[in-house]
């Protein structure tokens, strides 16, 4: 590690140090100020401390550059995560009804009332309402709007039509903008990039930033948990910029790694990688066989937890009593709150009745009925998904703000807030750490040295390289985004050796 060198007081700010000790946690962007002009720069041999110099580094870079992306994700997550209030805000004349009832109407009333109104396309699935106050959402299949449905919201008091939507996989329009928006920036699958870049580097930055602000050197504050958790009121300038930084990283940590985490299992190509796993194990969600008892497999028949929604298979004639017997046999099953209820594609497909309770404790219980003979013919429980199944789709419902109702949405919020806070710290850092002599005037900070590589220890340089080599692989834009900060680097490398020669 370089000496610590000190220097005046730059524009009323404190003097800092050149140690490379002084790393915070989260998007960091500090760098360790240069030597004094004309002093030669000391090489120290293979260290330990060599693979904090490295940290420091790669903190460093990965802030500069990650950082835009991580802003861009926190502030349009925030925007998402109340959602479901906003959908209340603006579609509330749908959602709700106007006057709660004794009894609802049986869903074959509810369904001729919606397609008195809308007559158009086929009857692809029925969504029980979640609450007294809620209606019931009658969803239709219309070929000209592709993947998305029209969804008719109907009173189950009193069978009236309520309004009409064209949703995608459930959602609202807002909530779908507001969906794409923080998913690809409505850049489509290009702009999917974006997040996963995001994702990938997020529990880097924040793994990295950890360690280095945990592991700080003598001489600085107090290794107290009072001194890691909470920002140093004495310090003054860049100092104090960077305990807030690093002591408000800390609380976020662990929100962080999580929606690092679970945002990287629907990824492109990080997703892809976890699908792959998923398949070695055996541990994606059992699908639900919807073929009748002595019937041939219809081809392309629905299955799975996402049966219903956009499907495109034609089931305008399904009676609509039908779906009253499907939910009468699923209540008897068991199957208790919001259900949504498919009719079967032909004569040799059940009706499927699942779940849809995304608040914990949450519910995705799901059935095959033979309306028939009003009997369950399969069955697919919640308690028989394997462990990944289980964690996945519990992450991805927290990272959405649903597994907890209001507390998860609040939770994100201030994550988001806080990761917004973080990063404004590392760059104002970044910009306090400039030099401000006469002779050293810079817009920013000096970047940490290059060629921290060579001070690590042999055994961290055999191992490492292959454990990069295997993240890269299985997180494949972390891989690629890494890749060019190092051909960057040697580049800039040579550039000056040149100038130099």
């Amino acid at each position: 590690m370089s000496p610590r060198i000190e220097e005046p007081p730059r524009n009323g700010h404190e003097s800092v140090g050149a140690t490379t000790a002084e790393a915070a946690t989260a998007v960091a962007v500090e760098t360790p100020d240069a030597p004094n002009a004309g002093e030669p720069e000391l090489r120290p041999g293979r260290s330990w401390q060599g693979v904090r110099a490295l940290l420091v580094r790669l903190h460093f870079y990965a802030g500069v550059f990650v950082a835009p992306f991580l802003l861009v994700a926190a502030l349009t997550g925030l925007a998402y995560a109340f959602a479901p209030q906003l959908d209340q805000l603006v579609y509330g004349d749908q959602l709700r009804v106007e006057q709660v009832g004794d009894k609802p109407r049986p869903l074959a009333e509810q369904i001729a009332a919606a397609r008195d109104a809308h007559p158009e396309g086929s009857l692809a699935s029925v969504l029980t309402p979640p609450g007294p106050e809620d209606t019931t959402r009658v969803v239709l299949s219309v070929p000209e709007l592709g993947e998305k449905q029209r969804t008719v919201f109907v009173d189950p008091y009193t069978a009236k039509v309520q309004g009409e939507l064209t949703t995608s996989w459930g959602s609202t329009p807002l909530t779908t903008w507001l969906g794409d928006l923080h998913k690809n920036l409505h850049l489509g699958e290009t702009g999917r990039l974006y997040a996963e870049v995001a994702a990938s580097w997020l529990w880097v930055i924040v793994v990295g930033g950890l360690v280095l602000w945990l592991g700080r050197s003598r001489g600085q504050r107090a290794k107290s948990v009072r001194g890691v958790l909470l920002p140093d009121r004495a310090a003054r300038g860049v100092r104090r910029t960077r305990s807030r930084h690093a002591a408000t990283g800390v609380w976020l940590a662990l929100g962080l790694l999580f929606l690092s985490a679970t945002g990287l299992t629907w990824s492109k190509y990080a997703g892809e990688r976890f699908g792959q796993l998923l398949d070695a194990v055996k541990g994606h969600a059992p699908e639900l066989d919807t073929t009748l008892p002595g019937a041939a497999p219809a081809a392309g028949g629905e299955g799975g937890e996402h049966a219903g929604h956009g499907a495109a298979h034609e089931t305008s004639s399904a009676d609509p009593a039908g779906f009253d017997a499907a939910l009468t046999v699923a209540r008897k099953a068991g199957l208790g709150g919001k259900v949504e209820v498919t009719p079967p594609a032909d004569s040799s497909g059940a009706w499927a009745v699942a779940q849809k309770d995304n608040e914990w404790p949450v519910h995705y219980d799901q059935v095959a009925v033979d309306i028939s003979k009003g009997e369950v013919t399969s069955r697919s429980r919640w308690a028989d998904y394997p462990l990944l199944a289980k964690l996945s789709k519990l992450g991805v419902q927290g990272h959405m703000g649903a597994l907890f109702g209001i507390v998860n949405q609040i939770v994100l919020a201030g994550i988001a807030l806080g990761l917004t806070a973080v990063t404004i710290w590392g760059y104002r850092m970044w910009w306090q750490r400039r030099p401000t002599r006469d002779d050293r005037k810079a817009v920013l900070g000096k970047a940490p040295a290059r060629g921290t590589w060579r001070r690590l220890p042999l055994p961290v340089l055999i191992l490492g390289i292959p454990a990069v080599a295997a993240l890269g692989w299985a997180l494949p834009v972390l891989g690629v985004t890494l890749l060019g900060f190092l051909v960057a680097d040697v580049a800039i490398g040579l550039v000056r050796r040149l100038r130099t020669a």
